[in-house]
């Protein structure tokens, strides 16, 4: 199992499958076919789960969970992001293995919510309006 590292990464694992859980929410995409070799896994905590201390308590946690049922459930050729939730600091360790082995099988079986739009979050500025007329205080000024 190798690791996913690099910005450009994570967004085209972004265009996948997303399926969410309490803990996490796990994103899912198939490489292309020359690009088959085995399940690459990417880990993220975004601040506002937290200070620093508390994000890294999170990846540790799903790094673990992915090294010990990782192997078994994930597909060669696939690319997979863990986004980690404040819920994984407080969830006991076994509901989290369930969720992870559960949103696999969901991923596999083609279940799930379709990647995020390219152009979500992001909007064109407002075109000036025009003035329609201006008041007898505007013209003095």
């Amino acid at each position: 199992m190798l690791r996913l590292k690099k910005r450009s990464e994570f967004l085209t694992a972004a265009k996948g499958v997303r399926l969410s859980r309490r803990g996490f929410v796990l994103q899912v995409l198939r490489r292309k076919p020359e690009d088959d070799g085995p399940p690459r896994v990417g880990f993220t905590v975004t601040k506002k789960v937290g200070n620093a201390v508390v994000r890294n308590r999170v990846k540790r946690r799903l790094r673990e969970i992915a090294r010990l049922h990782g192997s078994d459930h994930m597909q060669s050729g696939w690319d997979y992001v863990l986004i980690g939730r404040i819920g994984a600091l407080h969830l006991p360790f076994d509901a989290m293995v369930a969720d992870f082995k559960g949103s696999l099988r969901d991923a596999r079986a083609g279940k799930g919510t379709k990647g995020r739009p390219s152009g979500r979050g992001r909007r064109k500025p407002a075109a000036d309006p025009v003035p329609a007329q201006m008041s007898e205080a505007q013209k003095t000024h």
